[in-house]
């Protein structure tokens, strides 16, 4: 059974991150954006992320950081398992493989007092 993907308006102020069924919401500055909810590295759940100050969505694990438009990988993850710190060569292959596996994104539309993340992708 799929879970709603939907969610109250009061629960995403500007700079939260959410989620709403699968999906993790983000409101970046009054704009809603939608992303799958799995880090491609280490696969934790990114609505327990944050917004960072250039718009990025960033892992609660090893903080690789996410663009919401194209739900590319901008940064490597900083760690691995229970390591937090440098992993040089690592953290390139991460971000390589994640170049081709981007977050996916949905378009987010306000109804009602609800925001609510619609079934087609958004394009690239």
């Amino acid at each position: 059974m799929a879970t709603d993907p939907s969610l109250p308006e009061s629960d995403l102020p500007v700079g939260a991150v959410a989620r709403a069924g699968e999906w993790t919401v983000v409101n970046r500055a009054g704009e809603l954006r939608a992303v799958s909810s799995r880090c491609r590295h280490q696969l934790a759940d990114l609505s327990k992320g944050a917004l960072d100050r250039d718009g990025c969505l960033v892992c609660p694990w090893h903080g690789a950081r996410y663009d919401l438009d194209s739900g590319e990988m901008v940064e490597g993850p900083q760690g691995f398992l229970a390591y937090v710190g440098r992993t040089p060569g690592y953290t390139q292959l991460v971000k390589g493989y994640a170049r081709v596996l981007r977050l996916r994104r949905r378009a987010v539309e306000r109804v009602g007092r609800r925001i609510v993340v619609g079934g087609a992708p958004e394009p690239r």
